[in-house]
C-alpha cells in the first residue's frame, strides 16, 4: 500500500503525468455526478424491486454502477452493455474468420473491431432499455401517455450508456489507465461506504439482540476472510507460470544474435472475471424471460426464484469452470506460441520445437485454467458462505468486487511506473 500511494506522489511531480491524472480526476467526478441524475418518467419503487427478482446480478449490476442501477440514474445500465459487447466480439473474433483477420492486423485492424464493439454496445443498451422499461412499464408517471413515457426511459437508458462508453475511451485516450476498467473501479469503490455501514448496523444489533461476544467473533472472522481475500487475490493477480526458454546463436554478417535464456510467462488469472460475468449474464436469462411472460404458475416461480435455490450455487460454479476453459481457448493459443519461438531459433529445455512444444504450453496452461477457475468458484461463493455463517446478508463485499479493485489498482500503478520509468531513462548516449 505504501508503495503504491509513493507511486501516486511520484508521479503527481511530473507535469505531464500530473495533467493526465488530473484529467482523470475530473472523468471520475463527472461521471459519479451522472449517477446521480435520475431518470425521468419512471418510479424508482418499481425499479427496485425488479432488481430484487435478479437476486444476486441485480446486486452486482448495482455494485459495478456505482449505485446508478438501484437509483435508477440515467447512468443505470453503467458499463454492462460494453462488457456484454466486448465479450460477444471476442466470441465471434473465434467463429469468423474475417473478425480473426482483423485482429491480427495491428492498431488498424483494432481499431475496425472497436468501432464494431462500439455499434453492438448500443445495440444491445437499446435491448436491455426497451427489456427494463417494458418489465417496469406500470410504473410510468400518470397523465403522461405510456408510449411517450417508455420513450423517454428508453433513450435516456441508451444515451447515458453510450456516454459511460465515451467517458472511458477519453481517459484511454488523455487520462490514466484502462477508461472502461476505471469506472468499474469507481463503481465498486463508492460502495464501500454503504457496505461497512449496513455491516456496522447488522452487528450493532446483534450485540443488543444476543451476544456482545459473538458479535464479536463474527466481526472479527468477517475481518479476517476480508483481508485473507485482498491477500489472496493480490497473489493469484500477480503469479505466473515461467517456462524457460533458450534461444540459439546465429550469425549474422559480422554480429551474433541468440544464445540468451529467457521464459515464457503464463498468468494464472488468464481470464480476469469475464468467465464470472458471463455466468452471472447467462443465469438471468430464464428469470428475465419468466419476468417477460407476466406468469405466476409454479414452474415460472421457479425461475423468478432460482437464484435462492442450492442448486444455484452448483450450476454457477460448474457454468464459472466451463467459461474458464472455454475463455482460454479462444484467448490463448499455444500453436502460435510454439511457432513464433521456433522462428525466432527458441525452444523450450528438454522439448522439441513444433508440435511437442505446442502441446506442452497447452498441458501447462490447461493445469493453471483448473486453478482458476476453481480460484474465481470460491471467490464467488465466499459471500454466500460467509453469510449464511454470520447471518450478515448484506455483505456483497466479496471476492468479485475485491478481484475487480486489486486488478484495476496493480493495472493503474504499472502503467505509472512504466511511464515513469520511461521518462527517467536516460539512454545509452549519455
Amino acid at each position: 500500500m505504501g508503495s503504491m500511494l509513493q507511486t501516486l506522489v511520484n508521479a503527481w511531480r511530473i507535469p505531464d503525468l500530473r495533467k493526465k491524472l488530473q484529467f482523470t480526476l475530473v472523468a471520475i467526478l463527472i461521471y459519479r455526478l451522472g449517477t446521480a441524475i435520475p431518470t425521468p418518467m419512471i418510479d424508482s419503487a418499481a425499479f427496485a424491486s425488479l432488481i430484487e427478482r435478479f437476486g444476486q446480478l441485480g446486486q452486482f449490476l448495482d455494485i459495478i454502477s456505482g449505485g446508478a442501477f438501484k437509483s435508477v440514474s440515467v447512468l443505470a445500465l453503467g458499463i454492462s452493455p460494453y462488457i456484454n459487447a466486448s465479450i460477444i466480439m471476442q466470441l465471434l473474433t473465434f467463429a469468423i474468420p474475417a473478425l480473426e483477420r482483423l485482429s491480427k492486423e495491428g492498431e488498424v485492424g483494432q481499431k475496425k473491431i472497436q468501432k464494431i464493439t462500439r455499434a453492438v454496445t448500443l445495440v444491445l443498451s437499446l435491448v436491455m432499455a426497451i427489456s427494463y422499461a417494458l418489465m417496469t412499464r406500470g410504473a410510468t408517471t400518470p397523465g403522461i401517455p405510456e408510449w411517450l413515457s417508455l420513450t423517454i426511459v428508453i433513450l435516456s437508458f441508451a444515451a447515458g450508456a453510450s456516454f459511460v462508453v465515451w467517458l472511458g475511451e477519453q481517459i484511454d485516450a488523455r487520462g490514466v489507465g484502462n477508461g472502461i476498467s476505471l469506472i468499474i473501479f469507481i463503481g465498486i469503490a463508492s460502495r464501500l461506504p454503504s457496505g461497512a455501514k449496513t455491516l456496522f448496523l447488522y452487528f450493532q444489533n446483534l450485540t443488543v439482540t444476543k451476544n456482545i461476544f459473538l458479535a464479536l467473533g463474527l466481526v472479527l472472522l468477517v475481518a479476517f476472510v476480508f483481508i485473507a481475500i485482498i491477500t489472496v487475490v493480490v497473489f493469484v493477480q500477480s503469479a505466473e507460470r515461467r517456462i524457460p526458454v533458450q534461444y540459439t546463436k546465429r550469425v549474422v554478417g559480422r554480429k551474433m544474435y541468440g544464445g540468451q535464456s529467457t521464459y515464457l510467462p503464463i498468468k494464472v488469472n488468464q481470464s480476469g472475471v469475464l468467465p464470472v460475468i458471463f455466468a452471472m449474464s447467462v443465469l438471468m436469462v430464464p428469470s428475465t424471460i419468466a419476468s417477460f411472460t407476466g406468469s405466476t404458475g409454479k414452474f415460472a416461480m421457479w425461475l423468478m426464484n432460482f437464484n435462492q435455490n442450492p442448486l444455484y450455487y452448483v450450476v454457477y460454479t460448474i457454468m464459472i469452470i466451463a467459461f474458464t476453459f472455454f475463455y482460454a481457448t479462444i484467448s490463448f493459443n499455444p500453436i502460435d506460441i510454439a511457432n513464433n519461438l521456433q522462428k525466432n531459433g527458441g525452444y523450450i529445455l528438454g522439448i522439441r520445437p513444433g508440435r511437442p512444444t505446442a502441446e506442452f504450453v497447452g498441458k501447462t496452461a490447461r493445469r493453471l485454467n483448473w486453478f482458476e477457475s476453481v480460484f474465481l468458484a470460491i471467490l464467488v461463493l465466499m459471500p454466500s458462505v460467509l453469510g449464511m455463517l454470520t447471518g450478515a446478508h448484506g455483505i456483497w463485499f466479496g471476492g468479485t468486487a475485491v478481484l475487480i479493485l486489486v486488478g484495476v489498482a496493480m493495472d493503474i500503478v504499472n502503467q505509472l511506473e512504466a511511464q515513469m520509468l520511461m521518462r527517467h531513462y536516460k539512454g545509452f548516449l549519455d
